[in-house]
């Protein structure tokens, strides 16, 4: 009997356990749904009517706070930025506004530079606008706008525009003084001569500066595959040539053209033109008297579609690692001095890799300080891909690894079988 109580009594024991350890399970299970999640940190009854549908829309990151200062709502741009961690705001100056508008009612507004996440470096950081405001009686809406975009095109609107306006400066001051001399020496016919010669100069510089801005404009803002066509790549080579013909006649450099014939690429012939004929120019300007420029076409294989492949190659000072990393920037000059003794204004390379994105293709370069430089040009081939037989002529040795530190220069030599005769220029 006793036995039969002691067995009862460890039931009743137990069951007592189990139910109480139920009733804890459910209490647990309720506040874990209690707790914020990403998508809805509360119930959207906790919400005012239609104001998660207007978050939901909103191209902000948008968090709601109750009074607890726990987050309601937050979208998963917020997250995405590092607003919100552990169902709290994590950034202190916007919970501080929050508090301030909580207790007062006033709208507020900051802007800030913070960390981009995972990352605690200053130039990492990450500019937006906060802005705080009263939803309702017990509730506070944080609205985040990431601005580091827009700053990045305003410095780069900001220094485009000084360049302009320095650029645009010194051969117009230039012109002034020079008239000015031409006026005092209105007696002296050596000397009117003289400072003739050198307003002529400046003024072709002006022109040219502002021929280049409206090229740059030009293919910035247009689409140049709206009017495109097969364009042949022998007409460009030669174009180029004959563009930079006075130049290299006077330094008596050699133009070498060769490779592939008769092949066509896709797109705008004027844009192509002007591409190609800065890429010539540069090499031109930038290479010692009695040396070599090289230009050389190819076909190679690409997914989509074969690219087509257009090497300029020069004898020239060559480029600095250093320097390698900026030349395609707006009026960025590897040696000013000599960039204003040759008439360059800096914009003829931001050109090429302009013309080359929008015809979806790319520049590239090597370049080795004493040596000389190699810009290639790729281009989308004109018609559909398709198989070709390749003879041994239309192959190229482009060299080795170019991260390596034995690098093969591409299309290094100008006397291999793919190079026509030299083209000696009077």
């Amino acid at each position: 009997m006793n036995v039969n109580a002691a067995i009862a009594a460890v039931a009743a024991l137990a069951g007592l356990c189990t139910g109480v350890i139920a009733m804890l399970a459910f209490r647990w299970s309720e506040r874990e749904q209690a707790k914020p999640t990403r998508s809805s940190l509360h119930t959207d009854a906790v919400l005012p009517p239609g104001v998660d549908t207007v978050l939901s829309v909103l191209r902000s990151s948008a968090v709601v706070l109750d009074e607890a200062d726990a987050v309601v709502k937050a979208s998963s741009a917020a997250y995405a930025l590092g607003l919100v961690r552990g169902g709290k705001i994590a950034i202190e100056q916007m919970l501080a506004m929050a508090r301030d508008t909580r207790r007062d009612g006033e709208i507020r507004q900051i802007e800030l530079d913070l960390p981009r996440r995972g990352t605690g470096r200053g130039g990492d950081a990450l500019a937006v606008s906060a802005r705080v405001a009263p939803l309702g009686s017990r509730l506070v809406l944080l609205l985040v706008e990431d601005l580091t975009e827009a700053r990045r095109i305003e410095a780069v609107r900001r220094d485009f525009v000084a360049n302009v306006s320095h650029e645009l400066k010194t051969p117009a001051g230039a012109l002034s003084l020079l008239s000015e001399a031409v006026m005092d020496a209105s007696d002296d016919p050596e000397a009117v001569t003289r400072f003739a010669g050198r307003m002529q100069v400046e003024a072709t510089r002006l022109t040219s500066l502002v021929q280049e801005l409206i090229d740059l404009s030009r293919v910035q803002n247009d689409d140049p595959l709206e009017d495109a066509e097969p364009v042949r790549v022998d007409e460009l080579v030669a174009e180029a040539i004959d563009r930079c013909r006075h130049q290299a006649g006077t330094k008596q450099i050699t133009m070498a053209t060769g490779g592939t014939a008769d092949l066509h690429v896709w797109g705008h012939r004027g844009q192509l033109a002007a591409a190609l004929g800065n890429l010539v120019e540069n090499a031109v300007n930038y290479s010692p008297a009695r040396t070599r420029v090289g230009i050389a076409a190819r076909r190679i294989p690409a997914t989509g579609g074969d690219l087509i492949e257009i090497a300029v190659t020069d004898q020239g000072i060559g480029i600095s690692e250093k320097d390698r990393e900026r030349i395609f920037e707006r009026f960025y000059r590897v040696d000013p001095a000599r960039s204003r003794q040759t008439g360059g204004t800096g914009l003829g390379l931001a050109i090429v890799k302009h013309v080359a994105a929008s015809h979806r293709g790319e520049v590239t370069v090597w370049s080795a300080e004493g040596q000389g430089s190699t810009f290639t040009l790729r281009l989308p081939e004109a018609g559909a891909a398709r198989d070709r037989d390749r003879s041994p002529s239309e192959t190229y040795e482009s060299g080795a690894d170019l991260d390596g530190e034995d690098q093969d220069r591409p299309y290094e030599t100008f006397t291999n079988e793919t190079l026509s005769a030299p083209e000696v220029l009077p």
